[in-house]
């Protein structure tokens, strides 16, 4: 966290253990005092069929460590019946159908022939992406934050595509970085946040935030960025085809032209990837060759509610944070 490339200062935050699936260690947050609820509970459940997925992502995973910076060229293979059949596992049971209709449960029947024609239109280039369901939660300041779900089959391609991914970019993400990351989370930034300033003597805290980000990240940028690292051009079709697939609202079909679905699975990652290039390399570096003095940097993925709130009203009330809008 401190001036520090991959992993922070191990007199601020420690090392845990490995993580189960070949995952890199994520970082040991000491918690804040009176804090309560902040174990990492697993995103997905594990089903049979785990132990050969893993094996062929253990490779990609240490040819991302020893080749830096190069692009993979084949990727889209590792998408098969096998890893399909864990990431239908990993979703949510009970969660809300997408613009389909079809449930967990309802897709369940008769899952091996669906996987295996799931499978088969992935690699010929037949799938389609279909519109999110649009709907509305609300937010602690009375607006609403629209959410998209997708449909039950994206779901799964796009969950299985993520767990290839990750094995890729979870090698390059830097230590300070905990927002939609397997076995990290908003409470772990905030311990590492409060465990640099009760160790450290600090005189400003700057808050800022990426106002809209899921609405309005341009595609192009994103895909460029995305493509450093992954140079299969179906993989990047993939993608390109959720983007672009847009929202359903009220039986109107909205196409993507900018952003993407706030909910989708792919999401999360791909709005890792982005502050990674804009923000999270140029800060380290600056921090490196031009600050004076220690640098901590916690970046999550959003504001965290709650949480986030009460650290800022109290940095605030002592005149040692400063807020910077999106």
């Amino acid at each position: 966290m401190m001036h520090g490339h991959e992993k922070s200062d191990p007199s601020i935050v420690a090392v845990k253990p490995v993580n189960d699936g070949g995952q890199p260690p994520a970082e040991l947050v000491e918690p804040r005092e009176g804090t309560e609820g902040n174990t990492i509970e697993p995103p997905t459940h594990r089903t049979q069929g785990r132990t050969s997925v893993s094996h062929g992502l253990d490779r990609v995973r240490r040819a991302a460590k020893e080749r830096k910076g190069e692009p993979f060229t084949a990727l889209l293979h590792h998408v098969d019946v096998g890893l399909l059949r864990s990431a239908y596992g990993w979703l949510r049971k009970e969660a809300s159908a997408g613009a389909d209709g079809v449930t967990w449960d309802a897709y369940g029947e008769g899952l091996e022939r669906k996987l295996a024609d799931l499978r088969d239109r992935i690699h010929r280039g037949a799938y389609r992406a279909q519109p999110s369901r649009r709907v509305f939660i609300p937010k602690p300041d009375g607006r609403q934050r629209p959410l998209g779900i997708a449909s039950l089959e994206d779901k799964i391609v796009q969950r299985a595509l993520v767990e290839v991914l990750n094995a890729i970019w979870e090698d390059d993400f830097l230590g300070f970085s905990y927002g939609f990351r397997p076995g990290r989370g908003q409470h772990d930034a905030l311990d590492a946040l409060a465990v640099g300033i009760n160790r450290c003597k600090v005189n400003w805290v700057l808050d800022s935030d990426i106002a809209g980000f899921f609405d309005a990240v341009d595609h192009e940028h994103l895909m460029r960025f995305v493509e450093h690292r992954i140079a299969d051009p179906r993989v990047s079709r993939l993608i390109r085809k959720w983007l672009k697939a847009g929202v359903m609202e009220d039986d109107v079909v909205t196409p993507g032209t900018v952003g993407t679905p706030q909910g989708a699975v792919i999401s999360p990652l791909l709005a890792n990837i982005y502050p990674h290039f804009v923000f999270d390399l140029w800060a380290d570096q600056w921090r490196k060759r031009h600050a004076h003095g220690n640098v901590i940097i916690v970046r999550g993925a959003c504001p965290c509610e709650g949480g986030g709130r009460r650290h800022r009203r109290w940095f605030r009330a002592r005149g040692r944070c400063q807020a910077v809008p999106g």
